[in-house]
């Protein structure tokens, strides 16, 4: 049986960077792999973007109103070769493994949809994301990933100090905020830094959001 993987790590662990690399390492031995990501991520539009400057096109993207039906026949539609291989010109090799970026923006019945592609339609589902927000609120795929995810692994990365970052501060306009929405994607004037406990609460005023 297949499982459903949660690899985990603050802003800047080097998710999607490792997300590519489990795909290359996967066609490099002659395997099929699907990428995926949601389509809230609108940072790249249909790509996948590791902040080392490595980029690829998604198969598929799975928008915020998807059943877990919906999640389900997609991929499900990939493995047994139907229609969409020849419109979309893939090869008709079975699925090694499913890939999926940014997986905190999954809904809970979405992920509940690929822990059945893993259990039912035996392909592996690897997903990457962050576990919390800016104000260290669970994101509520990760919050789901982390209740059902046959494997947990965390991704590193420091704080600026040289510790262990598990926070994401957001700023904007180059200062820290602790409101707003809990989605407010990386860009021109909203950024983010990874940081340790110590210097979270250094820059929210001693509070934990």
């Amino acid at each position: 049986m297949a499982k459903l993987y949660f690899r985990y790590g603050a802003m800047n662990s080097g998710k999607s960077t490792a997300l590519l690399q489990a795909a290359y390492n996967y066609e490099e031995r002659g395997q099929r792999v699907l990428l995926a990501k949601p389509a809230i991520d609108t940072k790249g539009n249909t790509q996948i973007v590791s902040r080392l400057g490595v980029t690829r096109t998604v198969d598929f993207l799975i928008d915020p109103t998807d059943t877990v039906e919906d999640v389900f026949d997609d991929v499900a539609g990939y493995v047994d070769r139907s229609a969409l291989l020849e419109t979309l010109d893939f090869s008709t090799d079975p699925v090694a493994c499913l890939l999926i970026d940014e997986a905190q923006f999954l809904t809970n019945e979405q992920v509940d949809g690929l822990m059945r592609i893993a259990v039912c339609r035996n392909v592996p589902v690897m997903c990457y994301g962050i576990r919390t927000d800016f104000r260290t609120h669970a994101f509520p795929g990760s919050a789901r990933l982390l209740e059902i995810a046959h494997s947990l692994e965390e991704l590193k990365t420091i704080c600026r100090c040289g510790r262990k970052a598990m926070f994401n501060g957001r700023k904007v306009d180059g200062n820290y905020v602790f409101d707003g929405d809990q989605v407010a994607i990386d860009g021109m004037s909203v950024t983010y830094e990874s940081l340790c406990p110590a210097c979270y609460l250094k820059e929210s005023g001693g509070v934990l959001q």
